[in-house]
């Protein structure tokens, strides 16, 4: 073969192998891997026998990156400094060395084992700088046994355009990661400014639910837009409500607070609009009302969808005309009040069967925030049971903690009293815990003494009858998973209905016939349901308790029964 011939063949080579790595490089942002794989293509097309790339950490110390041909130990070994052998001399000064027999090189430093003299044959030892055009980033290496037509300078050419390449995919990979890492700071720290902008005192909830809730507060709290609060019994809505107060600019003005559902007509007509002196028996003097207290400020109306059809018609007066008269009174008082309303009543539902005013409906709802449920954001659990025991042991000085067991009980639980009753359960749980950490075993649920299994059973008819209420289809069902504790006893059970869900089914209402031996004097009873529980009432003085006890029913089967058949309870 001429020389001639030796020459293009391996020109040839060299330029196969440059586009193979450049093609290698620009094909992928991962230098392990496409590094790595550089190697082995060196090594096929050019006859390397071991080959290392070797980078520059923190404070300049070199380290190996990728190898060829090395064995685990030797890797480890991998370790210079800046300026130390011939490795670190390449780094240090940017130019190439060449080394032709590695055995007659008194610098070079075989640290890593795997690239010192053999036997009977010249190892060359040929390191070229990474660099760009004004930093060193490492050291090409590459090792050959020098035969009778080894060209290392043509070797040396090919390593130098190698290592450029490599120097660019490391400067691309490298720019790229830590464009990556400042979008991963900067959406952190985005977040944390979220979450701080988007927080309330008092009300713990990182869910995407409850983020969406602080967001629609932040965004409706500095305007004068009435609000309603929406949500099942528990779940924090005057908490929300209180937020909305203190993040307005009424925030120095006075909040207050009534509960429409635990006052009659009359009393939350004077509770709200006052009353002047006279106005009834025991009005000795002149009072304020909510309204003029909260003149300026914000007035919550917990449970609006509990007040009577005829206070309806008074409310909506006060909100179109933001004025009023007190109770005895002729002279109108405008004020200046906010309005926050609340319920946990399906108030459509209501304004189709004509229990609410639509006039009034559309008059509160400007607004409305609703808040989900604790089943629908499980997530929230965990911090809330931190937030409640972090409060306990402050005000009781102990230093309890939940395990991982408990935890797992407390996030199985179907919760259906909300936060509310998550907050007792961990009150009480914590109360009666002996030891230091509050375990599986302590909750009342696994020893078959949680009153929530008792007061949430759901019949079908009281299913079926929610299921109405809510705009749902007759056949609907509400269901209920089982909670966590022993096993129910078989009056409990968990039954199916038609579409395989389970459905929560209470105690079943089947009068007996004949009336219980402690009564077994009080004659034959009627053999229809109705007039059996009446002539029950009639027998006992009309005492629920006694009635199914004589029965022979609890009673709450009784006040289920009263309710189904309506029958109104004398009171004497």
């Amino acid at each position: 073969m001429s020389p001639q011939f030796q020459m293009v063949s391996r020109e040839h080579v060299e330029l196969v192998t440059v586009y193979e790595i450049s093609k290698l490089l620009s094909s992928s942002l991962d230098v392990d891997r496409t590094f790595r794989v550089a190697l082995n293509v060196l090594s096929v097309h050019m006859g390397f026998n071991r080959a290392m790339i070797v980078l520059a950490g923190e404070g300049g110390a070199l380290s190996l990156h990728s190898s060829l041909g090395m064995t685990g130990e030797q890797i480890r070994r991998s370790r210079w400094s800046s300026g130390e052998g011939i490795t670190g001399r390449v780094f240090a000064r940017g130019a190439p060395i060449i080394v032709p027999d590695v055995a007659e090189e008194p610098e070079f430093i075989d640290r890593t084992g795997a690239f010192g003299a053999s036997e009977g044959q010249r190892n060359a030892f040929i390191a070229v700088p990474i660099k760009t055009h004004d930093e060193v980033l490492g050291v090409l290496v590459g090792q050959r046994v020098v035969g009778a037509k080894s060209r290392l300078n043509d070797d040396l050419r090919m390593l130098t355009m190698v290592a450029g390449l490599m120097a660019q995919a490391l400067v691309l990979s490298r720019s790229i990661s830590e464009e990556h890492a400042r979008l991963r700071d900067e959406t952190r720290r985005l977040q944390k400014a979220v979450r701080r902008r988007y927080s309330i005192d008092n009300v713990v909830g990182a869910s995407k639910q409850m983020q969406e809730v602080f967001a629609e507060v932040h965004m409706v709290a500095p305007s004068r837009s009435t609000v309603l609060i929406r949500g099942e019994s528990g779940t924090g809505k005057e908490a929300i409500a209180r937020a909305l107060h203190y993040l307005s600019p009424r925030k120095s003005a006075p909040f207050i607070t009534v509960n429409c559902a635990a006052l009659s007509e009359s009393l939350l007509e004077s509770e709200l609009f006052g009353h002047e002196r006279g106005a009834f028996t025991g009005a000795t003097s002149e009072r304020k009302g909510r309204f003029e207290l909260a003149n300026g400020g914000t007035l919550f109306l917990d449970e609006i969808g509990d007040i009577s059809p005829a206070f309806q018609a008074k409310l909506l007066r006060i909100l179109q005309e933001r004025q009023f008269e007190r109770v005895g009174g002729t002279r109108s008082i405008k004020v200046d009040v906010r309005l926050v309303c609340a319920t946990n009543r399906n108030l459509e539902a209501m304004v189709r069967r004509g229990e609410f005013r639509a006039d009034l409906y559309y008059r509160i709802n400007v607004v409305s925030v609703f808040l989900p449920p604790l089943r629908d954001r499980r997530e929230d659990i965990p911090l809330l049971v931190n937030h409640f025991v972090e409060r306990f042991n402050k005000e009781n000085r102990r230093e309890l903690k939940v395990s991982n067991e408990a935890m797992k009980v407390l996030m199985n639980c179907y919760w259906p009293g909300n936060v509310r009753e998550l907050e007792n359960c961990i009150e009480r749980t914590a109360t009666m815990s002996q030891g230091e950490v509050i375990s599986a075993l302590n909750f009342p649920c696994r020893n078959n003494r949680c009153l929530t299994q008792i007061l949430h059973h759901v019949d079908k008819e009281d299913a079926v009858a929610a299921a109405a209420e809510q705009g749902l289809p007759s056949e609907a069902r509400v269901p209920m998973p089982p909670l966590p504790g022993p096993s129910r006893r078989p009056a409990e059970a968990d039954l199916s209905g038609d579409d395989g869900e389970p459905v929560y089914v209470g105690p079943t209402v089947n009068l007996p016939s004949a009336p219980s031996r402690q009564f077994a004097d009080a004659g034959e009873p009627p053999q229809d349901q109705r007039d059996r529980l009446i002539w029950a009432l009639e027998q006992c003085g009309w005492v629920q308790a006694k009635a199914a006890r004589l029965l022979r029913i609890t009673p709450r089967q009784l006040a289920y029964a009263l309710q189904k058949h309506n029958i109104e309870v004398r009171k004497f």
